[in-house]
């Protein structure tokens, strides 16, 4: 065997992976305020529909489950995590009808003075 010292080169990543920054974190591994008072987690987003709708699904079937395996506690946590997001998808959902609402009474608004105008 030789004395000499074998040198690798560096490989360049092809499977794409990209290391974290932890922007989110601070190196004690606590998340951050974005100043508004929401801590930033990157769990995907929670304001569409679509993914607090699937959630739900999932801690309804979390809930039977635990049910079925005889976990009661375990049961109800997940009721009430699935009992939020039902909260938080029916206040996604009443908010662009409540932007409808408000759309469309407002040309009626401006008819109402324009005709109010004319008299």
């Amino acid at each position: 065997m030789s004395d000499h010292k074998r040198r690798f080169r560096p490989r360049p990543q092809r499977n794409g992976f990209r290391p974290r920054n932890n922007s989110g974190q601070n190196s004690n591994g606590h998340f951050q305020s974005n100043g508004n008072g929401n801590v930033s987690r990157n769990n995907g987003s929670m304001t569409n529909p679509f993914n607090v709708e699937k959630t739900v699904q999932k801690y309804q079937q979390l809930a039977k489950d635990a049910l079925i395996s005889g976990e009661t506690v375990l049961h109800e946590n997940y009721l009430q995590h699935a009992e939020h997001f039902n909260r938080r998808l029916t206040e996604l959902n009443v908010k662009p009808k409540e932007k409808k609402i408000e759309n469309t009474s407002s040309p009626d608004s401006s008819k109402q003075q324009l005709i109010e105008k004319k008299k």
